[in-house]
């Protein structure tokens, strides 16, 4: 077989997935539920933001929180300040790309 495989969870319990990660990109899976999220930090490369399923709460930089729903693609620039939420009842789910990976 010429390619890799790879799966993603297909649940609804908190999850944060680094399902690729080499010297190209990182491609990371995450799941989570009302008030769950990521804590406060800075993008180390530029970051490309699925949400895949329910409603993103974000806040960049000093802005206020901003909303994606499903289907919405957010790119971050690099050393932006992040605070990722779901401040919402339904499961929220993200695919996140970064890209040039950052450097470990």
């Amino acid at each position: 077989m010429v390619e890799k495989v790879f799966n993603l969870y297909t649940g609804n319990d908190k999850t944060i997935e680094k399902v690729i990660m080499d010297e190209n990109l990182h491609y990371m899976h995450m799941v989570f539920n009302k008030d769950e999220g990521l804590p406060e930090h800075f993008s180390n490369s530029n970051v490309y933001m699925t949400v895949v399923r329910g409603t993103l709460s974000i806040a960049l930089d000093e802005q206020e929180i901003h909303e994606y729903n499903a289907g919405s693609i957010l790119k971050i620039p690099f050393q932006t300040k992040m605070n990722v939420k779901n401040l919402s009842t339904e499961t929220l789910e993200l695919i996140i790309i970064k890209a040039p990976a950052p450097k470990m």
